[in-house]
Parts: structure tokens; C-alpha cells; sequence
């Protein structure tokens, strides 16, 4: 397995992993137009990856894909708790079902970690989907209590 960090090159990959996740996430079939999706991703990698702001690891077994993950960088005004403001979110972690339960996804998510932890960064969460909860917690991520969320805000 070759694990490493993705640059601009990496784009087309980097967007189909997206829609792939986004559609197993979200139980969508291959039917359900993601037109609009793949091209904000396409132009959200292309923005975050070139100012830093987003780093992402892909896996790969020769020239098979096998997995992908990502965190964000962001930035809040300062907190007794974070006085920098600083912040990561993981994301778009992804596993192809062939390779699962071989320890990608905890490599993968131990080098985003790390990374954000490398910019001085100690907030860092994500958003699990049921079949994520496990390796986050075995991790040490923990439940967030204190957020809200205002959905569909019309």
C-alpha cells in the first residue's frame, strides 16, 4: 500500500473519491445526478490545495485506488479553550469494500491527525456515518455535545 499526500495532479481522483463517498454516505445510487457536486468539489480541491487550506492522503495498491481522507483548516475567532482559533476537520474518509478492515482507514486517519497537529492545531473533529463510529472512537474521538445546527433555514 502506497500512502501519500495528494497535489493538484491528483484532482480527478481526488473528485471522483468525493462523489463516491458522498453517494455511500448518503445511500444515493449511480443514477442520481452529482453534476453539481463533482464541479463545486473540482473547484473546492482546486482553491484548497493550493492555499492549504485542505490537505488530503490517498491509498493505493499498484494502480488500484483503495482509500482516501481529508481534513480541512479553518479558522474561528479565539476562545479561552483554542486561543488560536485554529481548527481541522476530517473528512471524506473512504475505504474501497475489497480492502476494508486491514487498517487503512486508522493509517489514514492517524496521518490527517498528525498533520493538523504538526500546525499546532488541537481542535479537531468530523461528522461519523454508523459504519465510521467505531474507528473514531477507538481513536479517541469523542461525542460533541455543546453544537447545534439550523437546518434548512429558509
Amino acid at each position: 500500500m502506497e500512502y501519500r499526500i495528494a497535489t493538484i495532479d491528483d484532482i480527478d481522483m481526488l473528485t471522483t473519491t468525493r462523489i463516491e463517498v458522498l453517494r455511500a454516505a448518503n445511500k444515493l445510487d449511480n443514477l442520481t445526478d452529482m453534476a453539481e457536486v463533482e464541479a463545486a468539489s473540482r473547484d473546492y480541491y482546486k482553491k484548497a490545495l493550493e492555499d492549504g487550506s485542505h490537505v488530503a492522503i490517498l491509498v493505493t495498491d499498484g494502480d488500484t485506488f483503495v482509500g482516501a481522507g481529508g481534513v480541512s483548516y479553518y479558522e474561528v475567532m479565539p476562545t479561552y479553550h483554542n486561543p488560536s482559533g485554529k481548527k481541522a476537520y476530517i473528512m471524506n474518509m473512504y475505504t474501497n469494500p475489497q480492502y476494508r478492515r486491514q487498517g487503512i482507514a486508522i493509517k489514514t486517519l492517524d496521518m490527517l491527525v498528525k498533520d493538523a497537529k504538526g500546525k499546532g492545531i488541537e481542535q479537531i473533529s468530523l461528522e461519523a456515518t454508523d459504519m465510521g463510529k467505531p474507528l473514531y472512537e477507538k481513536y479517541g474521538f469523542t461525542p460533541m455535545n455543546a453544537e447545534m445546527e439550523l437546518v434548512n433555514a429558509d
